[in-house]
């Protein structure tokens, strides 16, 4: 049985096929087409899913949206006509789009799905529509190694819901509790990032990342939390919440937020993105990431008590957040916590067509091992050496062919002598984030590193984290959890034994300052905090990388990889050979280890393209 799951038109759409019962492929449009974050529809991840298992259109049983357009039509209508008569500008304007792009949109997938092979999609092919938090839970739930689990899905919106609490056993889904738009924690937290300067649906994880630098003794900290719990939402015990729409004015205006009222709530302007960040932006960071982690495990308890289970499935774009995550683990609210690699919009294409193919077709459910579903995030395109050969001849590039221990060792000296290198193996991962072949790795014990690859490599804001990459049997002796995080979903704290002392004055300095100050053994992937956001590699889920981290700390005593993903700011992971060598030679990376070939930059013929950005 062959299913295609498709996700689109809100943002990062992408394309999975199920075949069977497993995810053999996936892939985010925005990694062909490189419009970073590509809201239309996946054509091209389409293609690939269909061409990586040899089908066409006409051999799949199913066509499975990851959500019920003409529901999210509904919610949109009714959203408006509540708010009438201040929404009635919106109304008009917007009416139009909203019923070709969600009421006709049946007549619309099959258009688009007919332009794949350029030829009619059989009138026997079904077109089903998921809804949008069943595909989340399917997403989780199906791959992980659970008979039967709780399911938290948080997220901006679905058709309706914005939280749902939900049970999985075997291979059926139910839905417990649901919390509605527009009482939504993702909108809540979307509304602080633009607030702050970054964007909506993209920017989240850089607040995040901000939230680091503040300070829990501040007194503006406590002023900027006690406003949002008081006056900007109203947190029940269960974790059920209420928002102050005041603050909120999305049902008749264009605006997340309220400008005005926001400025005069916490005292300061709303920041724009190029202004510097300041010690208030850290602190009302920190504020609402304490309050969308309160939130996290209120409702991780309420579904605890609902379930009685021991294990959670956490789905949606609210799953994202590590450190919410880590506070979970943290809590010791469930035994074992499965995020997926892609909890956002994007897994919602293999939750779709996991959820028609357990819940349409009733097909059984397959046993999934741990160490099976590590494998499940390698699922896009894979170059073989032959297809790197023609970009070497392409731009006269020098690259030395090397057998495989070969090239881990010298990879590893490589690393040890601090260069920056681009990573390029095997099929490309599914997800937002590289996790082992599409990477850019680093020596974690230098200080310098971060900085460097944020600002030369990167060309993106040098208060923003890198992540080790650890191997998973040293992980406990490093991190204060050391439990399995194959998807980069948890940050942790490190050891006591590897931090150093924090000057008496550390709370007052800037964001700069704290950033440069000597704080552990392993600088360059230690948030101010101590904590880092960590990934486990095991030898049967990645053996080259696994390969590759084991001859670093046989060479250096360091089991661990300080990693980002390998791309430059604004555009997504490299896809093919091509755009790897590009990124190589248009960034400040030393080494780009592609395949079996090993390339260093000074060896490589002049390049005519300058830098995108320059940072310094």
């Amino acid at each position: 049985m062959n299913i295609l799951g498709i996700s689109a038109y809100n943002y990062d759409a992408s394309a999975a096929l199920v075949v069977d019962g497993n995810v053999v492929a996936a892939a985010q449009e925005e990694r062909f087409g490189r419009n970073r974050l590509y809201a239309g529809f996946p054509s091209r991840a389409s293609r690939f899913c269909l061409d990586y298992a040899g089908l066409k259109t006409a051999d799949l049983d199913a066509v499975v949206f990851y959500d019920k357009p003409r529901r999210r039509f509904d919610r949109l209508l009714k959203t408006q006509l509540a708010a009438a008569p201040a929404s009635f500008v919106r109304f008009v304007m917007a009416t139009p789009g909203w019923m070709q792009e969600r009421y006709f949109f049946k007549l619309r997938l099959r258009n688009q799905l007919e332009a794949l092979d350029r030829g009619d999609v059989p009138d026997a092919l079904r077109l089903l529509f998921s809804e949008h938090h069943i595909s989340h839970a399917a997403s989780v739930f199906y791959p992980s190694p659970f008979e039967e689990a709780a399911i938290l899905t948080m997220d901006g919106a679905g058709e309706w819901p914005c939280i749902s609490l939900c049970k999985g056993k075997g291979a059926s889904l139910q839905i417990l509790q649901e919390q509605h738009y527009p009482h939504s924690l993702g909108l809540l937290y979307s509304a602080f990032s633009r607030f702050l300067g970054f964007a909506v649906n993209g920017g989240e994880y850089k607040l995040m990342a901000l939230s680091a630098y503040g300070d829990e003794a501040s007194p503006f900290y406590k002023k900027y939390r006690e406003a949002i719990s008081g006056d900007l939402m109203t947190i029940r015990d269960d974790g059920s919440f209420a928002l102050n729409l005041q603050f909120f004015p999305l049902r008749f205006d264009t605006s997340i937020f309220s400008d005005s009222r926001w400025e005069r709530e916490f005292g300061m302007k709303r920041r724009r993105p190029d202004e510097p960040l300041m010690r208030r932006h850290a602190n009302l960071a920190l504020a609402v990431q304490r309050v969308l982690e309160s939130v996290v495990v209120r409702t991780a308890r309420h579904l605890k008590r609902l379930t009685g289970l021991n294990n959670l499935c956490f789905a949606g774009g609210v799953a994202m957040n590590s450190m919410a995550n880590g506070r979970l683990e943290r809590e010791g609210i469930f035994d074992q916590i499965w995020v997926p690699p892609a909890p956002g919009d994007a897994g919602g294409a293999p939750g779709a067509a996991l959820a028609a193919y357990h819940g349409y077709f009733g097909r059984e459910r397959l046993a999934h091992e741990p160490a099976r579903a590590k494998q499940d995030v390698w699922l896009g395109p894979a170059f073989d050496d032959d297809e790197v050969r023609e970009v070497l001849d392409l731009h006269g590039a020098v690259g030395e062919f090397l057998a495989q221990d070969a090239l881990v060792a010298r990879t590893a000296e490589a690393l040890d002598r601090g260069d920056m290198v681009g990573w390029y193996q095997g099929r490309m991962e599914f997800g937002p984030r590289a996790l082992g072949n599409r990477n850019i790795f680093a020596d974690p014990r230098n200080p310098a590193l971060q900085r460097k690859i944020n600002l030369q490599v990167k060309f993106r804001e040098s208060f923003r984290p890198l992540s080790p990459i650890v191997l998973e049997e040293e992980a406990a002796s490093l991190f204060d959890k050391g439990g399995p995080s194959p998807y980069m979903s948890f940050s942790r704290k490190l050891r006591d034994r590897y931090r150093k002392p924090l000057p008496w004055n550390y709370a007052t300095l800037t964001i700069k300052e704290k950033l440069h100050t000597d704080r552990s053994d392993f600088p360059a992937i230690t948030l101010v905090d101590m904590s880092a956001r960590v990934q486990t590699i095991s030898s049967t889920c990645n053996p080259l990388l696994y390969q590759l981290i084991s001859a670093f700390r046989d060479r250096t005593g360091c089991p661990m990889l300080a990693s980002t993903s390998f791309n430059i700011r604004e555009k997504p992971l490299v896809n093919t050979p091509e755009e790897a060598y590009r990124t190589f030679m248009q960034s400040g990376l030393d080494v780009l280890v592609m395949g079996s070939y090993y390339f260093v930059k000074s060896q490589q013929p002049a390049w005519d393209v300058v830098p995108l950005y320059n940072l310094e």
